[in-house]
């Protein structure tokens, strides 16, 4: 099977279905013999703590979510496996052979800005069915919401220069190159070097040279000839293979002058892979303005973060460009966004049945029940003030004052006057058929920055951020309460 994505014919060979822990099959196996296969669940995909300490993040992968649930199904290769294992039913196999999704899901929008604790998913389904999703929900929003996350930090820190993506040798494998390079353009880059990319999603492909290409000729200056008479409209140098200042600006110029210039092209750039990039930037600067190409860019690569880009910066570095690898597209300082998927609630004779895990951590005790995440805006500012968390029926009137409640420290509330609000999930599939337009890749940038620029410049610190509200509305915070003192009493009583 293929199918064609910007005139560009992808060969998709791999079924996913069967991407997931084994658990989620015992389990449904188990709901399937013990008779509660047709029993409606309730599950919240959340998390619990920004990546880097930062006072928020960005969530994607949700188009990758919406094709996995379309085209989940069992073949009979599958069944044939499953079957050879010898510890499921004979009838649940046969469940599998007509498996289809046929729930509900909600789901906040890919660029989005969100906050730990409120769901970036929520599904509505029979509990086989919201159990099988599990491992592909978790991977695919976990991965790519870590490296939106990371590349919104370091385009941030670049303070408007173009970021591009260079990192897809140093990923995971495959799947984490190419996902990666989706997600780092959702959160903010310019472009990538990782080529399906862009006949994948659209993204910009940018690349120029290695120092393989320097070495190949074993002089700099014909390297560099060599390469200025075959790209002349879009000629960029690495000039750092033997010495920056020495032999890599001054053989640069020369090509220029002695190339490009009598085409009446430019240099478009140089880069630097090594080295002191504050200092060398500054002299390469002066040394291409003296002869003439004031409008050359400086390019600077070499395992850049946030943290190093904002200090370059600070000393004054004359880069116009930032090529960024491994620390962003691996999100090198800490690599896991630790999303979890929860069972809030059950389905009883009717009745929505909230559903709680305790901790001895309080900040682990999961928020029980169907629910709604809102955003309440600053209606002179339109800046985001704080997230409440209600149940899915609860209604907010924006013509009085609101009380949200913190989730862990009880005694604490905070009144909201002034505001507007929005709710942040939006519907994804109706019992079991997707109801929402995928926005293309650059609808979802646009998107993200949007958020962004929403949140207050507190928040977005990379050392020490404000922390943002996401509290409970009074109706979720009883029943929480109530749930966690029934559960304590019966522990008491068992001891």
């Amino acid at each position: 099977m293929s199918k064609t994505i910007n005139n560009f014919n992808i060969k998709e060979e791999r079924n996913l279905s069967m991407l997931m822990d084994f658990y989620e099959l015992t389990m449904s196996n188990g709901y399937f013999v013990n008779g509660f296969s047709d029993t409606i669940v309730y599950f919240d995909m959340f998390y619990r703590k920004n990546p880097d300490e930062a006072g928020f993040s960005i969530v994607a992968g949700l188009e990758q979510l919406v094709n996995f649930v379309k085209n989940l199904k069992f073949t009979e290769d599958d069944i044939d496996f499953l079957r050879s294992k010898g510890i499921l039913s004979e009838k649940f196999l046969q469940y599998l052979r007509a498996f289809k999704f046929t729930g509900d899901i909600y789901a906040v929008p890919e660029g989005t800005v969100v906050f730990p604790n409120e769901a970036l998913v929520t599904i509505k389904a029979k509990v086989i069915e919201a159990q099988l999703i599990e491992t592909m929900l978790l991977l695919t929003i976990n991965h790519q919401s870590l490296i939106a996350t990371k590349a919104n930090r370091i385009v941030r820190a670049s303070q408007g220069r173009p970021v591009i993506e260079l990192g897809a040798r140093r990923t995971h494998g495959a799947d984490a190159a190419i996902m990666g390079a989706r997600a780092s353009y959702i959160g903010g880059v310019s472009g990538t070097a990782t080529t399906i990319a862009q006949p994948m999603f659209g993204i910009p492909v940018i690349g120029t040279m290695a120092h393989s290409w320097i070495q190949f000729f074993g002089d700099e200056y014909k390297a560099f000839e060599t390469y200025a008479k075959t790209y002349s409209d879009s000629c960029t140098l690495l000039v750092d293979t033997y010495n920056v200042l020495k032999s890599g600006i001054p053989n640069a110029i020369k090509a220029s002058k002695n190339v490009l210039e009598p085409l009446g092209k430019r240099l478009k750039g140089i880069r630097l892979d090594s080295g002191d990039l504050a200092y060398l930037s500054k002299k390469v600067r002066t040394m291409l303005d003296t002869a003439g190409l004031t409008d050359c860019k400086i390019i600077a690569s070499n395992s850049l973060d946030e943290f190093i880009i904002t200090e370059l910066l600070n000393q004054d570095a004359k880069i116009d460009i930032f090529g960024v690898g491994e620390r962003l597209v691996t999100a090198k300082s800490e690599p896991v966004f630790g999303g979890v998927y929860k069972l809030v609630a059950v389905e009883e004779e009717g009745e929505i049945v909230p559903r709680i895990k305790l901790s001895e951590n309080e900040e682990k005790i999961i928020n029980p029940g169907y629910k709604m995440v809102w955003r309440l805006y600053d209606k002179n500012t339109h800046k985001a003030i704080a997230d409440v968390i209600t149940l899915a029926d609860e209604i907010i009137n924006e013509t009085v004052p609101y009380t949200i409640f913190d989730p862990v420290l009880i005694w604490k509330k905070k009144k909201i006057t002034n505001f507007y609000t929005k709710k942040l999930q939006v519907p994804v599939f109706l019992k079991g058929e997707c109801v929402y337009e995928l926005p293309n890749i650059d609808e979802i940038k646009t998107y993200c920055k949007n958020q962004v620029d929403s949140i207050w410049d507190e928040v977005k610190r990379f050392s020490n951020p404000h922390k943002y509200y996401v509290d409970l509305s009074q109706e979720l915070w009883f029943i929480k309460k109530e749930l966690i003192q029934r559960h304590r009493n019966s522990e008491e009583k068992n001891d």
